[in-house]
């Protein structure tokens, strides 16, 4: 199956693109001849089963990862020919398992991000402070300024990472499986702050997800991969099926209406696990 919006199709347009990637790691190749474009001014939510290679797109799709074959397009030019500082004020990575230094402060790491805007002749700034202060606000993390990072939760030092991120104030945000280590509620909280990154300050965001629901709620473009491959891209509230689901995913599931955001929202039918382990629970009682 491969199924492409026309509208988000592959373009020579895009500012950040993939043409005709061999990706490998460890010795082992995950994407060959995969291409790709990231539509401009979208929130895109790259979606598959583990192992299928999202989190390696993303990571050459910021030049983290070279591809083996093929080239990432950003503004036009070759990505690994860039200055890493250009490259760094235009691309903002939240990547996974990200280490910071040992006993680092929270303010101190978040800081960082705004390393990319400075020169010889540019330290630091009024501004660098505000942009620290409000990227630590929109995550919840002003209260732990002064906390030692490697002391936090991990769904604190998750917070933290984003603000990094958020500091740099890069017109794309690449994020691989941001919400990690999140309970559901500061889950819920970035995502609505991604939207809003997105739709109100006009940033293109990338996100590696893995709440098909998530994904179908906060972005309006999905990037579906399976094996290593691009198997269908679109919008949401045409690309989402139940055919596409089980095709992707193995899984049985329906498909209706979010009463609140009215996207695709995926119910999952009884596994059939769940009747094959059925007789080892037992005969039910009477009153059990």
């Amino acid at each position: 199956m491969m199924l492409l919006d026309h509208e988000f199709s592959p373009r020579q347009s895009a500012r950040l693109r993939g043409e005709r990637l061999t990706l490998a790691y460890d010795g082992r190749t995950v994407c060959d001849g995969l291409s790709v474009a990231i539509p401009d001014g979208c929130f895109t939510a790259i979606i598959g089963p583990n192992g299928c290679g999202k989190s390696t797109l993303l990571r050459s799709l910021c030049r983290l990862l070279r591809p083996q074959a093929g080239q990432v397009w950003l503004d036009g030019q070759a990505i690994h020919q860039l200055p890493t500082r250009e490259v760094a004020t235009k691309l903002g990575l939240l990547p996974q398992a990200a280490q910071a230094p040992a006993g680092i402060l929270v303010a101190d790491l978040v800081a960082r991000g705004r390393y990319p805007h400075h020169s010889l002749f540019r330290q630091w700034s009024h501004e660098d402070a505000l942009a620290v202060k409000q990227a630590m606000a929109a995550t919840g993390v002003t209260e732990l300024a002064d906390r030692e990072v490697d002391q936090l939760s991990g769904g604190q030092r998750q917070r933290v990472w984003i603000a990094l991120v958020l500091a740099q104030q890069t017109p794309w945000l690449l994020l691989d499986e941001p919400t990690t280590f999140l309970d559901i509620a500061h889950q819920i909280e970035l995502l609505e702050l991604f939207c809003t990154l997105n739709r109100q300050g006009g940033r293109t965001l990338v996100a590696v997800l893995h709440d098909l629901n998530q994904a179908c709620r906060y972005a309006d473009h999905l990037i579906v991969m399976a094996n290593g491959q691009i198997l269908a891209e679109g919008a949401p509230h045409t690309l989402m099926s139940a055919e596409l689901v089980a095709e992707v995913f193995g899984l049985e599931c329906i498909i209706i209406d979010d009463p609140v955001s009215h996207t695709p929202l995926i119910i999952p039918r009884r596994h059939s696990l769940s009747a094959e382990l059925a007789p080892l629970n037992g005969p039910k009682t009477r009153g059990a």
